[in-house]
């Protein structure tokens, strides 16, 4: 399959697993849902090991360590907003990952003393901080501020973690390695949760076959996305990946009745925009950074 397409399934994945944590969210709390997608993904990549004759065994175990506690934190933050916030709003501010990184290379080139702070850059940024301001303005009540502020910390702590993808694909390590040690940091962390949220729930049918498909759609569409990222046009496959609003926006609209409202379009076109000239900006600036696909946080 070319990689347009694996990104659009990606998306695709990626915002019906959002529905399924949004119905989950009902019945678990977040600590719950990410230890069961954690115990998923750790299973299937272990299977997947053990077929292509791969090895757990790493020699870079602190990297792994650091990028799953900052994937991990992210993945909490992502769905405590995605159980409390309309699900487009809490996937577009997760989505502001880039823009983030954009303002990171700003503050790094402010501290390093750098005599040309690229304008464009800040323009990128402030154009996505215009459009979280219009999302959270319309979709937003007091009462659900402090789950936006969530949701736009899962975006902050996503880019780090990005980062430290880059470093683990740069030291050689194969994509199921890293996305089994994220996971099994999300069983640990999970686990950590429990102790002061009653333990695990007693599970229904639908329960039970809700949290299965968090696991199982996030961990297809984190290696389809994988896939299109090595074989694929960084720009081509970033424009894409933002269909993930488009399928969360329909998702809310039809099976949640989330208002639409011109301010929030508008917001999420902005954070697109703002997110694809980050992309392009950052893709001109470290080009090895191309081949290292932005792997779920």
């Amino acid at each position: 399959m070319a990689s347009p397409w694996l990104i659009v399934l990606s998306s695709f994945l990626f915002a019906t697993m959002g529905v399924c944590v949004k119905l989950a969210a009902a019945d678990y709390p977040p600590g719950e849902i990410v230890f069961y997608r954690g115990l998923t993904g750790a299973i299937l990549m272990l299977a997947l090991a053990r077929w292509q004759r791969g090895t757990l065994r790493t020699s870079v175990a602190s990297m792994h360590f650091w990028r799953s506690l900052s994937g991990v934190i992210a993945l909490c933050l992502w769905f405590y907003a995605i159980g409390n916030l309309p699900l487009a709003t809490a996937m577009t501010l997760n989505y502001m990952s880039s823009v983030w990184m954009a303002l990171f290379l700003v503050g790094g080139a402010v501290v390093l003393g750098s005599a040309r702070v690229d304008g464009r850059l800040i323009a990128t940024v402030l154009l996505g901080f215009a459009g979280v301001a219009l999302i959270l303005r319309p979709t937003i009540d007091e009462q659900q501020l402090w789950y936006g502020l969530m949701g736009l910390l899962s975006g902050v702590i996503a880019a780090t973690a990005y980062l430290q993808v880059t470093a683990l694909g740069r030291a050689g390590e194969p994509e199921y390695r890293i996305v089994f040690y994220f996971s099994l940091g999300g069983v640990a962390a999970g686990a950590l949760t429990l102790l002061w949220s009653g333990g695990l729930h007693a599970h229904t049918w639908k329960g039970a076959g809700l949290l299965f498909a968090v696991g199982l759609l996030a961990t297809v569409a984190q290696f389809l996305m994988t896939r299109a990222y090595s074989t694929g046009r960084t720009l081509v496959n970033a424009s894409l990946q933002y269909l993930g609003i488009a399928f969360s926006f329909t998702y809310g609209v039809l099976l949640f009745d989330d208002r639409v409202t011109w301010m929030a379009l508008l917001g999420m076109l902005l954070i697109v925009l703002a997110g694809l000239s980050a992309t392009l900006l950052r893709s001109r600036a470290t080009p090895a950074d191309t081949k290292n696909a932005p792997l779920e946080s």
